[in-house]
């Protein structure tokens, strides 16, 4: 056989192998278990990095397939759950929006650090786990930024459960979780958020209030001025 023609079988031969075994798994809607905690009275904005909202991770396994993972919408979809179960007031802004005039007492950042995950191939075991490793950024209202929190979270699957795929699938799903309970014992061991909802309570304490008679108040307004007592 030509010199040529055996390179061109092997050039064949390993672009079959490459393009073979691969496998990607798709996140859907992940939800959290609603936290059994009161919500903080403040008002929190969140702004979510365009790759977090649309994160895919590649990586081939040594010897092994390529697997990807998409976790597409899921991470805006969990922290937005979280986040909203937390905070009395909440919502979302857009990736490149400007805070500099809105009332808020705080502007959270979410991120990704990291992604990782093993395979059974790789741990000699029958199951799969991921870690993500989020960094959570807190700006107080004047944008000044007063947190910058890394969460290393885990989450594993047996395939004796799950079929290979949706037992990736529920490992990813379980980390997020785990990021999820993570930051919420952060948030309320931290006297940085227990100082922003002080001074918000101070803040309504110092606005100054006008007692009207009490036949009056049940038909007043804030923006209603006192009668003319001129005539």
């Amino acid at each position: 056989m030509s010199r040529w023609l055996k390179t061109i079988l092997v050039t064949i031969l390993f672009a079959a192998m490459g393009g073979c075994g691969g496998s990607k798994v798709v996140m859907h809607d992940p939800t959290i278990p609603v936290p059994l905690i009161d919500q903080m009275p403040i008002t929190v904005i969140a702004r979510f990095p365009e790759v977090f909202d649309s994160f895919v991770h590649e990586e081939q396994v040594i010897g092994k397939e390529k697997w990807t993972i998409d976790l597409g919408h899921a991470n805006k979809l969990l922290f937005t759950q979280l986040f909203g179960s937390m905070f009395r007031d909440f919502s979302v802004i857009a990736a490149d929006a400007d805070v500099g005039d809105l009332p808020i007492d705080a502007l959270i950042e979410p991120s990704i650090d990291a992604f990782e995950f093993s395979v059974p191939n790789q741990s000699q075991t029958d199951e799969f786990a991921v870690w993500i490793r989020y960094r959570i950024k807190i700006f107080d209202h004047e944008g000044v930024q007063i947190a910058n929190w890394p969460i290393a979270a885990y989450g594993k699957s047996q395939t004796t459960t799950f079929g290979g795929d949706d037992a990736l699938r529920r490992a990813a799903v379980l980390a997020m979780r785990d990021a999820a309970a993570l930051i919420i014992m952060q948030m309320d061991k931290s006297a940085i958020i227990s100082e922003i909802g002080d001074a918000r309570a101070r803040q309504s304490q110092a606005v100054p209030t006008t007692t009207l008679p009490e036949e009056e108040n049940l038909q007043s307004t804030a923006a209603e001025e006192p009668p003319d007592e001129s005539d």
